[in-house]
């Protein structure tokens, strides 16, 4: 069987979506996924903050707004709303549905054991479908044999 491994290190809604679509995909066609949240994608499972990622305004060259304008007040609240109402138009479903989805298909969900640490993060804290909080060389003796994306 084929593998593949995502890093999700960023948690911003944007950038949540590409490791849980793509890991979906793989999911699919048959390919074992992995995926491995550090840092800010730590985000992305935890509890209190998953169903509320928002879109950068900020920094984001591609939202294709000026930097004055991205920090406006209320201008990332506005975008990430236009965000989620484009992808509930395409039957795509919220982050914590997503991640639901993925355990459901047999994605394998890690924490990263630094991250937690640094942000006082317990497994109790997170998304009920991360198998465990682990080092990043645990995570690579796990992905070894399959390709990595760094997200």
């Amino acid at each position: 069987m084929e593998k593949i491994s995502f890093i999700c290190s960023k948690g911003s809604l944007d950038m949540a979506y590409p490791g849980l679509i793509m890991g979906n995909a793989a999911r699919m066609v048959g390919i074992e996924v992995n995926l491995f949240f550090t840092f800010w994608g730590m985000d992305i499972i935890n509890k209190k903050k998953m169903a509320g990622l928002r879109l950068a305004t900020v920094g984001n060259p591609s939202m294709g707004v000026p930097t004055l304008v991205g920090s406006i007040p209320g201008m990332d609240v506005f975008a990430t709303s236009q965000m989620k109402k484009s992808l509930e138009k395409l039957d795509v479903p919220d982050v914590p549905e997503f991640l639901d989805t993925l355990c459901d298909a047999g994605a394998k969900m890690y924490a990263c054991a630094l991250a937690a640490e640094m942000f006082e993060l317990k497994k109790e804290n997170l998304h009920e479908g991360v198998e465990d909080i682990i080092t990043a060389p645990e995570f690579f003796e796990i992905a070894d044999g399959g390709s990595i994306i760094f997200i």
